[in-house]
């Protein structure tokens, strides 16, 4: 289920960032006794429809994006933004003493500095980043510390710092999926974005896109 029948949701969010609501996750009761925790990440991204309307309905949202004016800002009575970039390492020290403006950083690393145990929704949006950012996460068991996963991928080329023939680069995006649902979660909903250019591994792809988004619920967490 989407967020239609909740608080501040509106239909003319960009794009479906759907969560599941069945009531056999803990989601839809977190979000009712207003204990629920979203991380966006994102890279300049304008369509905030999805966290506003989270925060309405009680969600602790925060939004990590390298462009944010300030470096933590309040902006609602839930909502947090932060001027990070989530990556899937940390940044060399001597390198990041020089960089004034933004920070990268590695989701477990934030959670710690943060004191969050427990993600119930993480939603990324970062522009063919999120491949190993995934792997990130699972190599590190970052990913059982998260309720639901919701990421748009690219497939039209195979990713930063990904590299090899069209098959190897197929077999590691499988190896991460196949991974997710070893850790027992699963898919419940896929959306294909038309508006996006037919291509698969820098070829042409009839009746495909070059970007989906994909949702998964971590079926351990009840």
């Amino acid at each position: 289920m989407n967020l239609n029948s909740l608080k501040g949701y509106s239909k003319t969010t960009k794009k479906p960032w759907s969560i599941c609501l069945d009531e056999r996750f803990s989601l839809i009761h977190r979000i009712r006794s207003k204990q629920c925790r979203l991380y966006s990440l994102g890279l300049g991204n304008d369509d905030s429809q999805f966290e506003l309307g989270m925060a309405s309905s009680g969600c602790e949202v925060h939004r990590f994006d390298p462009s944010a004016r300030a470096a933590h800002s309040q902006e609602g009575p839930r909502l947090w933004y932060h001027r990070l970039s989530i990556d899937w390492r940390d940044p060399n020290p001597a390198v990041a003493a020089h960089r004034l403006r933004s920070s990268t950083k590695k989701l477990g690393t934030v959670l710690n500095e943060f004191g969050h145990q427990k993600i119930d929704v993480l939603k990324a949006d970062v522009e063919s980043a999120e491949w190993k950012i995934l792997e990130n996460l699972i190599l590190e068991d970052v990913v059982e510390q998260i309720g639901q996963l919701v990421f748009e991928v690219h497939i039209h080329w195979p990713g930063f710092e990904v590299s090899g023939n069209d098959s190897t680069v197929v077999r590691y995006w499988y190896s991460l999926l196949r991974e997710l649902e070893l850790k027992d979660f699963r898919l419940f909903h896929t959306y294909k974005d038309l508006s996006k250019p037919q291509m698969f591994l820098k070829k042409e792809a009839f009746n495909a896109s070059s970007c989906y988004t994909l949702s998964w619920v971590n079926t351990r967490w009840k």
